[in-house]
């Protein structure tokens, strides 16, 4: 209860300062965007390039990591159909939708969850590397490509991650664990102070995108939304436990960490990359804002339930 609250709080005061901000005109008319973009072109790559550094992928390998990839690959799936078949959005919506359906807070919500309820941040790293690693790159590859004036060549291709910032801070992170090396702390504490400016002006973005929002509003993403939400908060969740508990045999903090990493809500950076490629920006942000909400109901019946 205390690492839900702890977590929560945090969020929210921050995205209040960022509301203020907006409501009051101080980073006049485009200050959302501007954020957005340093978040997106320089502070994530260098938070992900410092996380990836001291990583290695052996991290990724657990029961309840598992569960926890499993669960986000169905929601994703299911989302993806429905965005698709039945309600016809074009890719970059859809993969908006995606993102805002399966890809948690795992970073300024998720280590005070993990620290106060499952009692170790270890839980959590995991399912950051696996974010930052396979589902953010393929994400943005597949938002870059879905945003192209033309059809993509494989010249195109080929140049993608070179011209995108967070597969760049990915690729540079992968690229130090995997040679083995370990820099000085003189050089990647450069990287650290930069890339810890990501999560709070990623924040204070959202929280300036608010006025004048309406997240409840009925309309044409009415569903979409609603969906998004319902598949973040209660679906993977419940995906979770299924898997881990009949499938995969887990009991004990394996089962919560694998049921409460799954109920984190959508991460701000979804926002941050709509804002960016101009795709679903009212749908990330909505999804964003009402998961968060609900998350402070379902992750204290699951923590009270399961611990």
């Amino acid at each position: 209860m205390r690492g839900v609250l702890a977590g929560l709080g945090v969020i929210w005061s921050v995205t209040l300062v960022g509301y203020l901000v907006g409501r009051y005109g101080l980073l006049g008319p485009h200050g959302t965007a501007v954020i957005a973009r340093l978040v997106f072109l320089i502070a994530t790559p260098a938070l992900l390039l410092s996380t990836l550094a001291r990583s290695t992928v052996a991290d990724l390998v657990s029961p309840a990591m598992t569960a926890f990839v499993l669960s986000t690959l169905i929601v994703a799936a299911v989302y993806l159909l429905l965005a698709r078949y039945v309600w016809h959005h074009p890719t970059g919506e859809a993969t908006v939708g995606v993102l805002a359906a399966s890809y948690v807070n795992a970073a300024n919500l998720g280590l005070p969850v993990a620290a106060y309820v499952l009692g170790d941040v270890s839980f959590v790293a995991p399912v950051l590397i696996f974010q930052v690693l396979m589902a953010t790159p393929v994400a943005l590859a597949v938002l870059d490509l879905g945003t192209a004036d033309r059809r993509p060549s494989v010249r195109r291709l080929a140049l993608l991650p070179a011209r995108n910032p967070i597969m760049l801070g990915c690729a540079g992170g992968l690229l130090i664990s995997v040679s083995g090396w370990h820099p000085p702390v003189e050089v990647l504490r450069p990287f650290e102070l930069v890339g810890s400016a990501a999560v709070p002006l990623a924040l204070l973005a959202l929280g300036m995108s608010l006025p004048g929002s309406r997240p409840l509003a009925a309309g044409s993403d009415a569903v979409p939304r609603v969906v998004a939400v319902v598949l973040k908060v209660l679906v993977q969740p419940f995906l979770a436990y299924l898997i881990a508990r009949f499938a995969l045999r887990l009991a004990g903090p394996a089962l919560l960490a694998a049921v409460v990493t799954s109920a984190l809500p959508t991460a701000q950076n979804v926002f941050v990359f709509a804002t960016h490629y101009q795709r679903g920006q009212a749908l990330a942000r909505d999804a964003v804002v009402l998961s968060t909400v609900a998350a402070a109901v379902s992750l204290t019946v699951i923590a009270t339930w399961l611990a």
